[in-house]
C-alpha cells in the first residue's frame, strides 16, 4: 500500500475494521489495531501508514503506552486528539490487566484449591474431573471440566488435559476431582492417571503442579481433601 492510499480506498477485505469484524481482533497486527483507533490520516498519509510509523518508532506497545503526549505527537499525522485517544486506550488496557490480576485466584497451595472448589464438588453424585489452567504466577486462568464418571470411576486421557492447557496458553495445571463416597484417599487408578499426566506434562513443558481430591470431613478426618503431591506421588 502506498503512503497516500486511504483506508476507505482499500478493498473491503484489507480494511482493518472490516477484518476485525470478519476475522476477530487476534488476527490483526498492532499497527492495524492502532489504525482503527486513529480512524483517519491526513493528506498523503493514511492511518495505516501513521500507525506503522508509531510501531516502528517506539518498538513496543509498553514503551508507546509510557510515552508522553508530545512524543506521540511527534509522528506526522498525530495531533492532540489522536494522541489522547491512544493514551486513553492504553490506560484502559492497563486497568483491565490490573483487574484481572486482582480477581484471578492465587492457587499456590492445595488448601486454596479445596477452598475454591469445595462447595461445587460437594453436590456431585458421581466423579467429576476438572483441569485448572494457571499462568506463570499460579493464578487461575480458567477451569475446564473434562469428564464425569460413574459413582467411583473416572477415565481421563492426557490428550484431553493438555489440549485444554495448550489452547488456554497455560504454563501449568492443577488436577481436581471429587470422591462421592466422601473418602478422598486416592485409588490406584487416581495414582496411575496422575503419573501419566505428569510424564505427559514434562514432555510438553507444562507443569502438573498437583492433583487434589475432594471428599468430606468426618470425626476422624480433619481435612476433606488430599494432595497427591503432599502424599509424595509427584516424587516417585
Amino acid at each position: 500500500m502506498s503512503t497516500g492510499t486511504r483506508i476507505r480506498d482499500l478493498p473491503l477485505n484489507e480494511r482493518p475494521r472490516e477484518r476485525l469484524e470478519r476475522e476477530g481482533a487476534d488476527k490483526l497486527s498492532n499497527s492495524d489495531l492502532i489504525a482503527i483507533l486513529l480512524r483517519t490520516g491526513l493528506q498523503g498519509r493514511s492511518a495505516m501508514t501513521i500507525a506503522a510509523e508509531l510501531v516502528a518508532k517506539f518498538g513496543s506497545l509498553d514503551r508507546m503506552a509510557r510515552s508522553a503526549l508530545a512524543e506521540i505527537q511527534s509522528i506526522k499525522g498525530i495531533g492532540r486528539d489522536k494522541a489522547v485517544t491512544l493514551q486513553a486506550a492504553f490506560k484502559l488496557a492497563e486497568r483491565m490487566a490490573r483487574e484481572l490480576q486482582a480477581e484471578a485466584p492465587l492457587l499456590d497451595t492445595p488448601d486454596r484449591v479445596a477452598d475454591l472448589f469445595r462447595d461445587e464438588n460437594r453436590a456431585y453424585e458421581v466423579e467429576h474431573f476438572q483441569v485448572l489452567l494457571l499462568n506463570t504466577r499460579r493464578r487461575l486462568l480458567r477451569v475446564d471440566k473434562l469428564s464425569q464418571g460413574t459413582l467411583d470411576t473416572l477415565l481421563v486421557h492426557p490428550r484431553e488435559v493438555f489440549r485444554c492447557a495448550i489452547a488456554g496458553n497455560a504454563s501449568a495445571v492443577i488436577l481436581v476431582h471429587n470422591h462421592p463416597s466422601g473418602d478422598p484417599t486416592p485409588s490406584e487408578a487416581d495414582i496411575r492417571v496422575t503419573r501419566d499426566l505428569i510424564r505427559a506434562g514434562q514432555l510438553l513443558k507444562i507443569d502438573v503442579l498437583d492433583h487434589v481430591i475432594l471428599g468430606r470431613r468426618t470425626v476422624g478426618r480433619d481435612k476433606d481433601w488430599v494432595s497427591l503431591r503432599e502424599l509424595g506421588y509427584f516424587y516417585t
